[in-house]
Formats: C-alpha cells, sequence, structure tokens
C-alpha cells in the first residue's frame, strides 16, 4: 500500500512539508513524551481530520489517560495502534522494531469479490507474464489481464508487447482486484496507453501550516498520452475493496479514459500521500499528509465508485465462474 514519490511536484509538496514537522519542540523518550510526540505529529500534519470529522483533541484526552510512567513497550505500542485506528486509515502506521500496527477494515468489512482459486479456470497455466502482469486471450477473443500490484515495476516494453497481442480481441479486461497499491509511476504507464490526449484527472494539496484546515490550492494533475502502444477497443477495468492506495488512483484516472468501463465493487480507498516522521524512541510514523482529489475536486479517500456495480455470485461459484469477468466479457461483447 505504499505510494512511491514520484515527479517535481511531489517532490516540491515533500520540501514544503517539512516546514510542519516537530522539529521544534521536545518531548522526552519516555511512555508520556513519545505518547505526545505521535499525537502531535498527527494534529500538525494528518489531513483528513475535518473529511472524516475526527475530533483529535477528544482522542487525545480518551487515550492520554491511560498512559503511565511505568508502562512497558508493549503496552504503549498497543495503546498508540488503537488510537491510531480512529482515523480509519490503511495508509497511517507505526512501526518499531517488534511490530506494524495496521488498520484493514477498509477491506475487512466487506465483500471479497474475489477468488484466485475460480481465477485459475481463466488463466490455465499457459498464461503470458511480464513485468508482474499474467495475460491471456480467452476462447471468446477477449483479452484478460491480470496486475497485482503496482509494487511490480513495469517496462514500456513489455507494455507494447502485451497490448500489441491483444490488438486482435475484441475488447480487453484489465483485472485489479486485490491490488493494494504501489509505485504511482506504474500507474502513469499503464493509464497513459488508454488516453489519445493530455487530460485533467485530478488535483493534489498538500498542509502549509499545523491547522487542520491549512491547506495549499489545489495542483491540477493530469495523464500524458503515451507516444507507444495506446489500446483502442473496450476495456473493462475489475474492481473491489482490496484495491488500495496507487490502485484507487489508477481506478480513478482509468474512469477519465474513453473506451473504459470500471465494473465491480467501490474500491477500498487510500488517497493521502503518506510521509514519515519518527518518534524520540525511534519507531516512525506513517500518515496521509496530502490528500488527493477525483477531477471533479471530490475526495476519493474512502474510495472510487465503479460504473457498473458486480459482485461474486454463488451460482457462478458453483460452476468455478467469476462473475466479474463474465460480466465484463458480455459488455466487451455487446460493445465490439
Amino acid at each position: 500500500m505504499m505510494w512511491k514519490k514520484h515527479s517535481g511536484l511531489l517532490l516540491l509538496l515533500f520540501f514544503l512539508l517539512q516546514g510542519c514537522e516537530i522539529s521544534d519542540m521536545q518531548f522526552d523518550n519516555d511512555p508520556r513524551g513519545n505518547f505526545d510526540a505521535l499525537w502531535t505529529i498527527l494534529d500538525r500534519n494528518y489531513c483528513f481530520f475535518d473529511y472524516k470529522k475526527i475530533d483529535w483533541d477528544s482522542v487525545y484526552q480518551g487515550y492520554s489517560a491511560r498512559v503511565t510512567p511505568d508502562m512497558n513497550n508493549d503496552a504503549l505500542f498497543k495503546l498508540m495502534g488503537t488510537m491510531l485506528a480512529e482515523l480509519k486509515d490503511g495508509h497511517v502506521n507505526l512501526a518499531a522494531s517488534h511490530d506494524i500496527t495496521r488498520y484493514w477494515q477498509w477491506q475487512d468489512n466487506f465483500p471479497v469479490n474475489f477468488d484466485p482459486m475460480i481465477q485459475k479456470y481463466y488463466l490455465g497455466t499457459d498464461f503470458g507474464m511480464v513485468s508482474g502482469i499474467r495475460y491471456k486471450i480467452q476462447e471468446d477473443n477477449v483479452g484478460y489481464i491480470y496486475y497485482g500490484s503496482f509494487s511490480d515495476d513495469l517496462s514500456e516494453s513489455g507494455l507494447d508487447q502485451v497490448l500489441n497481442r491483444m490488438a486482435i480481441c475484441h475488447g480487453l479486461i484489465i483485472d485489479v482486484r486485490n491490488n493494494g497499491g504501489g509505485s504511482l509511476t506504474n500507474v502513469e504507464k499503464i493509464t497513459s496507453r488508454f488516453f489519445n490526449e493530455r487530460k485533467l484527472i485530478g488535483y493534489i494539496s498538500h498542509k502549509v501550516g499545523p491547522g487542520h484546515n491549512d491547506f495549499s490550492p489545489l495542483y491540477p494533475k493530469y495523464v500524458e498520452s503515451s507516444d507507444r502502444v495506446r489500446y483502442q477497443k473496450p476495456v473493462v477495468v475489475l474492481t473491489n475493496r482490496g484495491c488500495y492506495s496507487a490502485t484507487n488512483e489508477f481506478v480513478s484516472i482509468m474512469k477519465y479514459a474513453p473506451n473504459v468501463t470500471v465494473m465491480g465493487d467501490r474500491t477500498g480507498g487510500g488517497s493521502g500521500l503518506p510521509f514519515t516522521s519518527e518518534l524520540p524512541n525511534g519507531w516512525s510514523i506513517r500518515f496521509s499528509a496530502s490528500p488527493m482529489f477525483n477531477a471533479e475536486k471530490e475526495h476519493i479517500e474512502f474510495g472510487v465508485e465503479p460504473h457498473i456495480y458486480v459482485s461474486m455470485q454463488d451460482s457462478d461459484k458453483a460452476k468455478n465462474k467469476d462473475s466479474m469477468i463474465e460480466n465484463a466479457k458480455e459488455l466487451i461483447k455487446k460493445k465490439k
């Protein structure tokens, strides 16, 4: 679920955010000092307090009372992790040498809508593999691509090969279900193959002060049209709640592509660009620092809606069929 920083804009945001750190404040390396440091870092830098309607002062009052001078690291770590869960953000993690806190309810509280055992019936054993992508042309001449992680670096030549092979198909299914994110550079590489011109696809902002509403103006984000192989036939992007972080951004962008239909479930979200800081005891805290929006200037922190909602059906599972893939095939055949 890690965003990799890319482009001059994000580097600029990185340096601007340094002014929002707690270098001007001193905290003791004891339970109270580390707890207060954690709370303060987030108070100054976390970007979704108002959007999520979180009363961070009340959170402090509730959890601060449970900090004791003699509590051990395990107890302190657990208390901090429970407090961080109040943010309901999969990009917020406290990392120590013995563990890392995790928030999974953006995914766990919803239907899975993906079964890798059934997916094997569509890929078989003779599928192609390139740059983390698995692909195969189905018997009904619909191309199927599965990309399980944007952390798997993509080569431009590899994408050329895959899209050239899919040129004979009626259309293409891009399955990113259960893709938890990765590199925005890989997002750019893929999305640029489905636009024939530069297009506005969203905005980004950053904190400019310690207040919860101290944000910069919105900076526009564009997708560039690739000068390499571009796909011109119908495309269906399959999504579920396991689509998070960079995958959430990928789906948001693809909704603006001219021949693309997003099908499945709402994505898991995770639109805040994360940054890290350190507590006095050496534990690191990662948090959402820069909010990202779609082209309508709407938050996508809680996910991106598909064009067409489709869920996995038990009746299809009993036949080793994937309801989403089958519906995507039917849509492509209608559009061919």
